[in-house]
């Protein structure tokens, strides 16, 4: 069991690397109480822009550190995407989500996500360590050493209890322990980005996105906060391309080759933002190794169709943060951190997958242009299709239901649908907390139960119990009548049961108990 002696040690997590894994994870860390220290070699945070959606999935999981509400307001809300083929207009995708708080993606760049997420870790009393690099990682059985060097650089050792590589793809953490990072170059794909106003046929709408398919070309136009577009075109070029500047003239002309008209201008935004990159698709065989762990991009890596290595990372915190507090304070073995390691891969791989078939931002083929002209407004019509889309472009419908930590009907997220409870009608999420978990006696007599009581008796972790009736038919599925729902602080379903003993079981399994009710 972890122990948590701070003459021993100098924090109880050290995390390498302040990107938005990084932050994220310290805010969770702190939410929890744990002494937490960020390294950064960096002297500040990002200057680039770079990555630019926060998917509906990933808000919630902002929502639970604390500041999503900032997020929203300093972003831009998407909702329709006009997807146009060699220059015909296919159909409208309506990118509104049901069942969450924040139904639509968000537009927001990665240097504002760092600076709202580092503004969040200040008001949790955490901080950033500017200019320190990690130069070497030692992990012993109890606990971890790590050299660093600061900005005078003087080396120095800090000890702790954990340590989390959150510090990229030549992750020093990952290289340390010897863990595998598997995979390899994703052949024949580049990305070419810019930041502009766009002046073509196309009308601008703040929150409408454009995509465009031709051969061997895929473009989206996205707004962004500030006015213009976010403009990235994917295509299939070389391996030995050269990674120049993006120019203002290379994206008009693969805009007027997408669009298919010859008056496209482009003005860049100040200040000026041009990438162009390629990609490697990359899975370290697991995110632990004793007391150390992997997140974000030093875990995993794949080509940014989608915009999924931001959220991913994010995410991945918000399942890690909760598990690893839990260990550190002594009310779960470090085994719990295994289901952290087996959910992230396999939330991770699934991402990759739906990266690989993503005929909308992929470079077009001809198969694929040739179903879009004739399947392609059928299937945009079509309520059950666009329904699917929908699901899998939010990342509402990623779940765990092979994981180790799910039973009897565990593993989907829980979607926030309306349920009555203590008197009247409450929205479900405002009955959950990431900071406890939460069972859920289902249409079930209000009055205390004792032997429920019994069932939690002893646990040192918080377990709130709400009791609830759903109010209609999708809630209905996830609460199914007279069960005893038990969901976890990362909104996930942990156990669906029938009976008390359920659910003392299940909770036994992963927590520890007091002697006394280990005796009862």
């Amino acid at each position: 069991m972890a122990e948590r002696d701070m003459e021993t040690y100098d924090c109880d997590v050290l995390i390498v690397g302040a990107g938005p894994t990084g932050l994220a994870l310290a805010i969770g860390l702190r939410q929890y109480g744990l002494a937490v220290r960020v390294l950064e070699k960096q002297d500040s945070s990002k200057r680039e822009a770079r990555a630019g959606v926060i998917w509906h999935r990933a808000l919630e999981a902002l929502a639970d550190l604390g500041c999503a509400d900032r997020f929203v307001a300093a972003g831009v809300t998407l909702n329709p995407t006009e997807l146009i083929a060699q220059g015909r207009q296919i159909g409208v995708l309506d990118l509104s989500a049901s069942g969450t708080r924040y139904p639509n993606p968000l537009s927001i760049e990665q240097d504002t996500v760092e600076r709202l997420l580092g503004e969040r870790l200040t008001e949790v009393g955490g901080a950033i360590e500017w200019s320190t690099e990690a130069t070497a990682v030692r992990v012993a059985e109890h606990g971890a050493e790590v050299e660093v060097r600061g900005a005078d650089g003087r080396p120095r050792t800090l000890r702790c209890a954990w340590v989390v590589g959150c510090e990229g793809s030549r992750s020093l953490v990952r290289k340390a322990v010897g863990l595998p990072f598997d995979g390899g170059p994703r052949r024949h794909l580049q990305v070419a980005q810019l930041n502009a106003k766009v002046d073509w046929s196309l009308p601008y709408h703040g929150d409408r996105t454009y995509l465009l398919l031709d051969k061997d070309l895929s473009i989206g136009c996205a707004p962004r906060p500030g006015g213009g577009y976010r403009c990235f075109a994917f295509t299939r070029e070389p391996d030995t391309t050269p990674l120049t500047p993006v120019t203002v003239e290379e994206m008009r002309q693969l805009l007027i080759r997408a669009a298919h008209e010859p008056d496209v201008w482009l003005t860049p935004t100040l200040p000026l933002w041009t990438n162009r990159a390629r990609f490697q698709d990359r899975f370290a065989r697991s995110l632990r190794s004793g007391r150390a762990l992997l997140a974000g991009d030093s875990a995993h890596l794949w080509a940014p169709i989608g915009g999924r290595g931001l959220n991913t990372g994010l995410r991945g915190a918000h399942n890690l943060a909760w598990k690893l507090a839990g260990v550190v304070r002594g009310w779960a073995s470090p085994a719990l951190l295994d289901t952290y390691s087996t959910e992230q891969r396999s939330t991770a791989l699934r991402v990759m997958r739906r990266t690989r078939r993503d005929v909308l931002e992929s470079p077009g083929t001809r198969r694929t242009l040739l179903m879009m002209r004739l399947l392609g407004r059928h299937v945009l019509r079509s309520r059950w299709a666009t329904d699917r889309i929908r699901d899998r472009i939010s990342d509402l419908d990623l779940h765990h239901r092979e994981s180790p930590l799910s039973a009897q009907g565990g593993g989907d997220r829980m979607p926030d649908r309306p349920v009555w409870a203590e008197g009247r009608q409450h929205r479900l999420h405002d009955l959950l907390s990431y900071q406890h978990w939460t069972l859920l006696p289902v249409n079930r007599d209000a009055e205390p139960d004792p032997a429920l009581t019994q069932a939690l008796a002893g646990l040192p972790l918080p377990v709130a119990v709400r009791p609830v009736r759903p109010t209609d038919t999708d809630a209905s599925r996830h609460l199914p009548d007279g069960s005893l729902v038990l969901v976890r602080p990362d909104l996930h379903i942990g156990l669906q049961a029938q009976i008390p003993e359920e659910v003392a079981a299940y909770l036994g399994r992963w927590f520890t108990r007091t002697e006394a009710a280990r005796d009862a």
